[in-house]
Formats: C-alpha cells, sequence, structure tokens
C-alpha cells in the first residue's frame, strides 16, 4: 500500500528532520528527502515554494516542536527529574542508531547553507532554542533557583547536551555524554 498523497507534506518535512539529523544541512537534499519520504518530487516544490530553505526551516521547527512537548511534559515532575528523563532518552537515541543521529535542530543551527545568504532554518533553530531555554528556566525558578541563574543553567543544559551529543557522535562512544550528563544533573540540583 502506498502512502497517502495527502499526508505527502507531512511525510517529506518528517523526513527532512531525519535527514538533517544524520547528515547535516548540506547534505540533506530535496530528491533525497522527497525518496526518503516516498513521495513526488514535483509536489514537493508545490508544497514547499521557498524549496530547501523553506523545507528545512518547517522541519527544524517541527523537531523543535515535538522536543518542546516532551520537555514540558517531563518537567511537570520537576526540573531534575525532567532533565534526568530527558537526558536518558537522548542517551537511548545514541546508543539505537549507533551514533549516528544528532538534533535536527543543532544541524540546522551551525551549517550555514552553500546555496544562499540567510539561513532560514538557523533563524527557526535559533526560536526553537529560546523556546526550549524559557521551559527550563521556568521549571529551574519553581525549583527554587534564583531567575538569572535558572537562565544560565537553562542555557548550560542545552548548549551541554547538544554539545555531548555531538561529541559521542564524533567518538562513537557513549561516554562524553555521560560525563556531561552527570555534571548538568549536580548543576540542576535545586540549592540547598
Amino acid at each position: 500500500m502506498s502512502p497517502r498523497s495527502s499526508d505527502a507534506p507531512q511525510r517529506v518535512i518528517d523526513a527532512a528532520a531525519q535527514m538533517l539529523a544524520r547528515v547535516g544541512l548540506n547534505a540533506t537534499s530535496i530528491r533525497e528527502v522527497t525518496k526518503l519520504a516516498e513521495a513526488p518530487l514535483g509536489s514537493t516544490y508545490h508544497h514547499f515554494p521557498g524549496g530547501k530553505q523553506e523545507l528545512l526551516a518547517r522541519a527544524t521547527t517541527m523537531a523543535g516542536d515535538k522536543v518542546e512537548a516532551l520537555l514540558i511534559e517531563l518537567l511537570k515532575g520537576g526540573a531534575v527529574h525532567g532533565l534526568r528523563q530527558f537526558l536518558a532518552l537522548w542517551r537511548e537515541r545514541l546508543l539505537r542508531t549507533g551514533f549516528r543521529a544528532g538534533c535536527p535542530v543543532l544541524a540546522a543551527a551551525i551549517e550555514e547553507p552553500v546555496e544562499v545568504a540567510s539561513s532560514q532554518p538557523r533563524a527557526a533553530a535559533a526560536e526553537v532554542f529560546v523556546r526550549w531555554q524559557g521551559h527550563l528556566a521556568t521549571a529551574f525558578i519553581a525549583d527554587g533557583h534564583e531567575p538569572a541563574a535558572a537562565n544560565g543553567l537553562a542555557s548550560l543544559v542545552i548548549a551541554s547536551v547538544e554539545g555531548a551529543v555531538a561529541m559521542s557522535r564524533a567518538v562513537q562512544d557513549i561516554a562524553p555524554f555521560d560525563q556531561v550528563a552527570a555534571q548538568l544533573l549536580k548543576a540542576a540540583a535545586p540549592p540547598a
């Protein structure tokens, strides 16, 4: 049974996010995304008239929205509890994918597109990171951290998790991730 054409745009966005996570922004091509999504190439340009930049920006936003919803749910049990669960999910993802999948939002944030001067995906990534930081900071404040410290801690968590994922992918070993995770959990502990 072939996929329905009515859900082709969403399948293309999902496939673009998967490719961003695995191969990065510049290596993600619309042709390969449509193959992965089992969607017609021509209709992809119809649904995404802005081309690759529009598609990858939407994929970045969608991936960010999914993580945001997960963070909101996990943080309901408190900042440290939510962070511990979030780290466990990332750890499992790294191991399950054999260190092949990273974060599509980070990929959109760090790579400059070769074909255009400005980057819609990078702008989307910036918006996503701000939202994630806000949710984490709110949870840290609820756990007793001062607002300025909570904002800094939220930035530290995002930067550290993204960096730990990248390091573990580079060395093909979970040790860097585990080391960073342990330090983040110490830092996130409510003040005495």
